[in-house]
């Protein structure tokens, strides 16, 4: 899963980073509203944790223009104040949650897993199954009936891609602005060779899963009969 930062705190932003990566999410982080808002925008997040007090743009507006153009990404507020009024404004414009700062990691991380359940997403610690496979997001381990084994991240981040999108068709573009991010310059071929890597991996379970291409436009799971 995909989660943009938008804290003008830049220590803090890197520290966030780390602990989000060292549990297995992909991270952007950006410094100010406009950036915030020009990131979120592209529609490549699972969660935000949004700052209120930062330059350019303060988190709220960033908020309400997030809801007004329809973006329902989960978004948790975070800020160093801690009345009542500025937790319900956060609230009332759309905020999933609300996190005073000094916060612990592990509250943080519980927090994300609630926001993304009540959105109805599936949260890494609980594992994603398609078919005879199942993906232990948390372990990057692999498992196929009494066999497993054990992916790189991006390998485990775009079989979660795939297992998650089900049956629709999940185009190479769509797959690099999730894994890599909208501003990438990563090209087609890395997906490709990320695909076959599954593949290989895939057929060393002896899994009746396959990734199907579509060709000219992208790529599915299917169950072979």
């Amino acid at each position: 899963m995909r989660i943009l930062i938008v804290e003008d705190e830049i220590h803090l932003a890197e520290a966030l980073t780390q602990i989000l990566k060292k549990n297995h999410y992909s991270v952007d982080a950006v410094h100010d509203g406009q950036s915030g808002l020009d990131y979120a925008t592209s529609g490549i997040y699972d969660l935000l944790l949004l700052d209120i007090m930062l330059p350019e743009m303060d988190g709220i507006t960033l908020l309400k223009t997030l809801r007004r153009k329809g973006i329902s990404t989960p978004v948790i507020m975070l800020t160093a104040k801690g009345e009542i009024s500025d937790k319900i404004t956060g609230l009332d414009y759309g905020a999933d949650d609300y996190m005073s700062k000094p916060f612990s990691s592990e509250e943080l991380l519980a927090r994300m897993r609630a926001a993304l359940r009540r959105r109805g997403e599936v949260v890494p610690e609980d594992g994603l199954s398609f078919g005879d496979l199942v993906l232990n997001t948390g372990t990057l381990k692999l498992t196929c009936k009494d066999k497993e084994i054990k992916l790189n991240l991006k390998e485990s981040e775009l079989l979660e891609l795939l297992m998650t999108r089900k049956t629709a068709v999940t185009s190479k573009e769509q797959i690099i602005e999730k894994l890599w991010g909208f501003d990438s310059e990563v090209e087609h071929n890395n997906v490709e060779v990320y695909i076959s890597f599954l593949r290989k991996k895939m057929t060393f379970l002896h899994s009746s899963v396959r990734i199907n291409t579509i060709r000219g436009v992208g790529y599915v799971l299917e169950v072979a009969d």
